[in-house]
């Protein structure tokens, strides 16, 4: 996912509590040692990265990594739950610790904040069973109707295409952005739409899950890092979260997170 608000308004308050402590592997900062827990912030509902299931339980492959490595530091795990588009702000005014939302790694992100990088992701477009309208990437989106999650990647690589459709003289394509992924979804679904933008992840999970409602349309396409973030400068946290995700690594966590979501060819060399 992509693009930060300048505003932290629209942090929604919904914290809680994952998982119990034990003794540490990693040693955390000292403010997460005396608090006991490291908070997360991340936007729910872009399966199977974080997501709620039928039951409302939480779970997905950010959820599992950040329980994981709050085990390794010995601390208990609180997840803030944050409009996308103002996650980074949040995380600069000190209302988590860290980002663990499929945050792409991008060099205005790098201004102010540092990253853990992860796995990869890349963008894609769902459509209706049958492709009716025959997408196959954002060139063939002229005149046609599009929903996005607010702040996204894949709502500024539309913003850049119809600049490129307003220079051919093509008719621009009209995006719909919505404060949820989940919403955007929705919208293809009921039919409001043409193409739903979302990350490959999320597009194949649903594919695999609602295969007579969706398809994809095209290739998959700007593969990026994606990662853990942390406050700019704040070495001690950033180096702790990295030591646990090296222990993952090392120990084969890491690879039993990717097959368990169906991500191994994300996996992050």
């Amino acid at each position: 996912m992509s693009r930060f608000s300048k505003s932290a308004g629209c942090a929604i308050a919904l914290v809680f509590a994952v998982g119990v402590a034990h003794a540490a592997e990693v040693a955390p900062p000292a403010d997460i040692a005396k608090a006991g827990k490291i908070t997360y912030c991340a936007e729910f509902g872009n399966p199977p990265l974080g997501f709620y299931d039928e039951n409302q339980v939480l779970g997905g492959m950010d959820v599992d990594i950040g329980t994981e490595i709050g085990k390794r530091m010995g601390v208990k795990v609180e997840w803030k739950e944050t409009a996308f588009s103002a996650i980074v702000p949040a995380l600069l005014a000190k209302q988590c610790d860290a980002i663990l939302s499929q945050l792409f790694d991008k060099p205005a992100r790098r201004e102010v904040v540092d990253f853990v990088n992860y796995m990869y992701s890349s963008q894609s477009l769902l459509v209706a069973k049958g492709n009716p309208k025959n997408v196959k990437g954002l060139d063939d989106l002229s005149g046609l109707k599009a929903a996005v999650d607010n702040g996204t990647t894949i709502q500024s690589l539309l913003d850049e295409q119809n600049k490129k459709f307003k220079e051919a003289g093509k008719p621009e394509v009209t995006v719909t952005v919505f404060p949820k992924d989940s919403d955007a979804r929705q919208a293809l679904q009921i039919g409001q739409v043409d193409a739903y933008g979302t990350t490959l992840e999320t597009a194949a999970f649903f594919l695999q899950k609602a295969g007579h409602i969706f398809d994809i349309g095209g290739e998959p396409f700007a593969k990026i890092k994606t990662g853990i973030a942390t406050r700019k400068g704040e070495v001690e946290m950033h180096d702790a979260v990295q030591k646990a995700f090296d222990s993952m690594r090392a120990d084969g966590t890491y690879k039993k997170l990717l097959a368990k979501w169906g991500l191994e060819g994300d996996a992050i060399e």
